[in-house]
C-alpha cells in the first residue's frame, strides 16, 4: 500500500545540522534525524513511506525566495513542495505564481511569522491563493515555544472560511496542537477543513481519536508525521493499533493526499 507523509521539514545540507541544534533548543524535542533530502529518503525508505510533503517555513520575509529557489531544485519525485510564503512578503504575488509552477501547496507557521491568519491585511494574498487553487497548509493550535498566543485556533480558521470558502485549508495536528477539546467542539464534523494527523494522535487519548475518525469525515484526514520532530514508523505503528476500517485507513494514508493534490 502507498504510505504519503503530508507534513515533513527538511533543510538544506548546508544548514540543516545548525537548524537541528536550534530547533531542538527552542522546543525542547529531539530530533530523529538531521533533517535533510538524504536522511528523509532513507527513513522514508526503512518504513515504506511512497511520497512526503516538505513544508517549507520562511520565518522572515526576506527568505522567501532563497528557500523556495532551494526547494524547487529538489530533484527527487517522491517529495511533494510546500513553498513557503511569509504573509508581510511584498512580492507576493510573483512568489504565487512561481509557486503554481513548481509546487503543490503553501505551509504557513503563524506562531514564527507572528501573524493571525485571519488579519484582513493577507486577504489579498488569500484571494489570489483561492483563484489559483493552491492547497495551504497550516500550522493551527498551540506551539512549544515563542509565544504561546493561538494564532490559528477555531475562531481564525472559520474565520478563513468564511471570506475564502474556495480555500483549500489543511489544519496540521488534528485541527489544532493541545486545542483538540476546542476543535471537537467547533470544526470536527466542518468537513471544508482537512485535518492532518501530524504531532497530534500520539498525544491525544484514544478515545477522542475515535470520535474525530468518527464525526469528521474520512475523506478529510491525511495521514503525517511531522519528521524530523516525529517519527513516521512510531505514527504508523500507532494507527495500525487503533482498528481502523480497510478503506478508511487507505483513504487517511494515501487516497486523500492524492486525490486533495490531483495525483489521480
Amino acid at each position: 500500500m502507498d504510505i504519503i507523509d503530508f507534513h515533513t521539514h527538511l533543510w538544506p545540507d548546508k544548514v540543516a545540522q545548525k537548524a537541528k541544534e536550534y530547533l531542538e533548543a527552542s522546543y525542547r524535542r529531539q530530533m530523529t534525524e538531521v533533517p535533510t533530502v538524504d536522511n528523509a529518503l532513507k527513513i522514508m525508505d526503512e518504513v515504506g513511506i511512497t511520497k512526503s510533503v516538505i513544508a517549507s517555513v520562511a520565518s522572515r520575509p526576506d527568505q522567501v525566495e532563497h528557500i523556495n529557489n532551494w526547494l524547487f531544485n529538489i530533484k527527487s519525485d517522491r517529495f511533494i513542495k510546500f513553498a513557503a510564503l511569509h504573509p508581510f512578503y511584498e512580492k507576493w504575488s510573483y512568489e504565487l505564481d512561481r509557486i503554481k509552477d513548481n509546487a503543490m501547496g503553501i505551509k504557513y507557521q503563524p506562531e514564527f511569522q507572528m501573524f493571525f491568519i485571519d488579519d484582513e491585511k493577507i486577504f489579498p494574498v488569500y484571494e489570489k491563493i483561492q483563484k489559483l487553487q493552491i492547497p495551504i497548509l497550516f500550522h493551527c493550535g498551540y506551539e512549544l515555544t515563542l509565544t504561546g498566543l493561538i494564532q490559528a485556533g477555531p475562531k481564525q480558521m472559520l474565520n478563513v472560511k468564511k471570506h475564502f470558502p474556495g480555500i483549500k485549508f489543511i489544519a496540521a495536528h488534528m485541527g489544532g496542537f493541545m486545542l483538540w477539546d476546542e476543535i471537537e467542539d467547533k470544526i470536527i464534523g466542518d468537513n471544508h477543513f482537512y485535518l492532518d494527523t501530524s504531532s497530534a494522535v500520539i498525544f491525544m487519548k484514544k478515545e477522542q481519536i475515535y470520535r474525530f475518525l468518527q464525526k469528521h469525515s474520512p475523506d478529510r484526514i491525511l495521514f503525517g508525521s511531522d519528521f524530523p520532530f516525529g517519527h513516521p514508523k512510531k505514527d504508523l505503528d500507532f494507527f495500525k493499533t487503533l482498528n481502523i476500517e480497510k478503506d478508511k485507513f487507505e483513504k487517511i494514508m494515501h487516497i486523500n493526499a492524492e486525490k486533495l493534490l490531483n495525483l489521480i
